[in-house]
C-alpha cells in the first residue's frame, strides 16, 4: 500500500478513536441506550460532509429514513446540556489548557424568520452587519497558545420575550429565567468557568462588554486582568486627574514618540500592525494591578480603537496588544463554528433545542480543533526529527 494512503487510513482512524473518546467522556450524561448511540450519530453528522446539518440531512447521514429520531434528542430525550457544557469545558482545558490561557466574550447573530423561534426580534446582528429579525447568543471562548475553542453559550433573551411569560412558556423557556443583559450573560459565564477552575489569566471582550463598568470592576475583584474594548465616549479618569475624560479625549493627548509600532497577529493578509500607545488611569481599589487605556491607531487612516485595560503593573505594552489580538481570532472561530460543524444550522425554536444544538455544535468544534492541534504539534516534532 502506498505510503500516502496507509498515512490517510491512520488518520482517519485516529479521528475515529478520537470521537469515540469523546463520545465516551459524555455517556453517562444520557441515561437511556437509544439517545446515548443517537448523540454520536449526531456529532459525527456534524463533523461529516453534511451540506446542511439539520434534522433531516443529519439523519440520513446516519441512514436514519426520518429524522424523528434526531429531532427527539434535541427535543425530548432526557439529558441535561448544562452537564455536556462541563463536559466540553473540562475537554478544553484538558487539551489546551494554559495559566496564561486568555477567556473570550464574543456573540454571533443567528437569522431568523416569524417571532416564534426562542429570543428572537429585531435587533443589531454583527454577522448580518445590519438591524434585522435574529436571534443574538452570547459565547464564552478559551484561547492558548495550543488552540482556541468555545466552553460556554447563552441565549440572549431581550425583555419582549421576559416580560411575557405566555410566550415564554409555548418556547418551554425554565420559569426561573430572568431578563439579563449581555455583559450580565458574560459575567455568569465566567463565573461559572473560574469556579470550574478553567485556567486563565486574562479576559477580553468588545464594546458591548468593555462599556459596562460593573463587569469591569467585577473582573478586578476577581484578580482577573483584562483588555477591553470601550467607545470613545468612555468616560475615564486619567492617573492624577481631577476629572473625568472621555477615551477618545485621552488618546488625542498622547505626544507624537509614545506611539509604537507592534504586531497584534497575523491575519489573513499578514501580520496586523498597528500604532500603538496606552495612557494610565487611576488607580484600582486593589494594590496588586493597575489600569490603562490603551489605543490602537490604523497606519492607513488613522481610526482609533480603544481599550480599558487592568493587569499587574509589569505587564508590558506589547503584553496588552498580544491579549487585545486575542479577540479578533475568535470571529475565525465563529466561521469554523458555522462553516464546518453547523453551529446556525438548526431548526428549532425552543430554549431546549437551543441549548442542546448549540452544546453539541461547540463539543464538535472542539473536537476539530484539539485534532488539528496535535496534528501541528505531531508536524512540528516531525519537522525537529
Amino acid at each position: 500500500m502506498p505510503e500516502a494512503d496507509e498515512a490517510a487510513i491512520e488518520e482517519v482512524q485516529g479521528w475515529a478513536a478520537g470521537l469515540g473518546a469523546l463520545h465516551a467522556r459524555i455517556a453517562g450524561r444520557f441515561a437511556r441506550a437509544e439517545p446515548r448511540r443517537r448523540v454520536l450519530a449526531y456529532l459525527q453528522g456534524l463533523l461529516g460532509n453534511v451540506g446542511r446539518k439539520n434534522g433531516w440531512q443529519l439523519a440520513e447521514h446516519a441512514g436514519e429514513r426520518t429524522p424523528d429520531g434526531m429531532q427527539r434528542l434535541l427535543a425530548t430525550a432526557g439529558w441535561d446540556p448544562d452537564l455536556v457544557r462541563d463536559d466540553l469545558r473540562a475537554y478544553v482545558v484538558e487539551h489546551l489548557g494554559d495559566p496564561a490561557g486568555v477567556l473570550v466574550v464574543d456573540e454571533t447573530g443567528f437569522l431568523k424568520k416569524g417571532r416564534t423561534s426562542v429570543g428572537v426580534q429585531r435587533q443589531y446582528s454583527g454577522t448580518a452587519g445590519k438591524v434585522d429579525n435574529c436571534q443574538l447568543g452570547v459565547f464564552l471562548a478559551y484561547a492558548s497558545g495550543t488552540g482556541r475553542a468555545f466552553i460556554d453559550r447563552e441565549l440572549y433573551l431581550p425583555r419582549c420575550w421576559t416580560d411575557d411569560p405566555d410566550r415564554c412558556r409555548a418556547a418551554r423557556v425554565p420559569a426561573d429565567v430572568c431578563f439579563r443583559t449581555k455583559p450580565q450573560l458574560a459575567q455568569l459565564m465566567l463565573q461559572r468557568a473560574l469556579d470550574a477552575g478553567v485556567p486563565a489569566g486574562w479576559v477580553t471582550a468588545d464594546e458591548a462588554y468593555g462599556g459596562d463598568p460593573a463587569l469591569r470592576r467585577w473582573l478586578e475583584d476577581r484578580g482577573l486582568s483584562y483588555v477591553l474594548a470601550v467607545k470613545g465616549t468612555e468616560p475615564l479618569w486619567p492617573a492624577g486627574g481631577s476629572t473625568r475624560a472621555t477615551a477618545t479625549q485621552l488618546a488625542a493627548g498622547v505626544p507624537a514618540e509614545q506611539w509604537v509600532a507592534c504586531s497584534a497577529g497575523h491575519g489573513a493578509k499578514g501580520r496586523r500592525l498597528y500604532d500603538w500607545t496606552r495612557v494610565a488611569l487611576a488607580a484600582p481599589a486593589t494594590a496588586d494591578s493597575t489600569r490603562w487605556l490603551l489605543v490602537r491607531r490604523s497606519r492607513a487612516d488613522g481610526e482609533l480603537a480603544l481599550y480599558a485595560c487592568s493587569a499587574p503593573a509589569t505587564t508590558s505594552l506589547v503584553g496588552l496588544v498580544r491579549v487585545a489580538g486575542v479577540r479578533w481570532a475568535i470571529e475565525e472561530s465563529f466561521q469554523t463554528a458555522k462553516g464546518e460543524v453547523g453551529l446556525d444550522h438548526y431548526e428549532v425554536r425552543r430554549w431546549p433545542g437551543w441549548y442542546r444544538h448549540s452544546t453539541l455544535a461547540l463539543l464538535a468544534h472542539a473536537f476539530l480543533t484539539v485534532i488539528r492541534a496535535q496534528a501541528t504539534a505531531g508536524s512540528a516534532k516531525g519537522e525537529v526529527a
